[in-house]
């Protein structure tokens, strides 16, 4: 992961630091050095920034004052601040405006890597949690290609579906035409949830949720009666336990 960052600082010693830190850095990239925080404004929506170094004590525009303006910004969920400065009665007030980390100058290296290290930490789990909600909402949904489209169909929906030669028919709770798509059942069997759904027949595959009634070889669903086929009846008889 590399994080793009800007360097704020009106004093031009300590701003030439901060750059050379954030190059020295593997998964840091440096986008800019400002300054003044007049200067660094337009670039909270046009620079894709992650991380802001931002010293706090400055003429015209205060790190503060800036911190408050890029909260209303529209970068402000998508970058953090991590403040920069010599003096340590404003560390309180830097987390008050949701500073990722507060450096108090003069700091080394190590010092910086250990902020830069949090930074790169906060945004990895961002990216955990957002890659866990995409696999969240894959399992909720499938897409088919269907009349030369792609068709998004919630699994819930799902009553069963049914290959018919090199077709799959997938019918729906309230539909009286089923969705047709040209591929394989197993296709289709790998892209569902085997808590949910379970194959009965080499040619059905039921939503266990939407089975009105179990007979001794077969299932209901609605006035549908879909046989169970010889090689599905163990996973059949365990379902069946689970009623009895």
């Amino acid at each position: 992961m590399t994080l793009n960052c800007i360097a704020i600082d009106d004093e031009p010693l300590a701003l030439g630091l901060i750059s050379s830190f954030i190059k020295k850095t593997p998964f840091l990239n440096l986008l800019g050095s400002y300054g003044n925080a007049v200067e660094a404004l337009a670039a909270l929506d046009t620079l894709p920034i992650q991380i802001i170094f931002l010293d706090i004590y400055m003429p015209e525009l205060t790190g503060m004052e800036f911190s408050k303006i890029w909260a209303q910004s529209n970068q402000k969920n998508k970058c953090r601040i991590i403040f920069t400065t010599a003096f340590n009665q404003f560390a309180i007030e830097g987390y008050q405006v949701d500073a990722l980390y507060y450096l108090l100058k003069p700091f080394n290296y190590h010092e910086f890597l250990q902020a830069a290290n949090k930074a790169k930490s906060y945004f990895e789990s961002l990216e955990t949690a957002t890659i866990d909600h995409d696999n969240h909402e894959k399992e909720r949904y499938l897409f088919v290609k269907s009349d030369y489209k792609l068709v998004r169909i919630d699994l819930n929906d799902i009553t069963y579906i049914e290959s018919i030669k090199d077709y799959v028919k997938i019918h729906l709770v309230g539909k009286e035409q089923a969705i047709t798509t040209l591929t394989t059942l197993k296709s289709i069997e790998e892209r569902l949830s085997e808590v949910n759904f379970l194959r009965i027949h080499r040619s059905f595959i039921v939503a266990i949720n939407k089975i009105d009634a179990l007979g001794r070889n077969s299932v209901h669903i609605g006035s549908t009666e879909i046989p169970v086929g010889d090689l599905y009846k163990e996973s059949f008889k365990r379902l069946l336990d689970q009623w009895a």
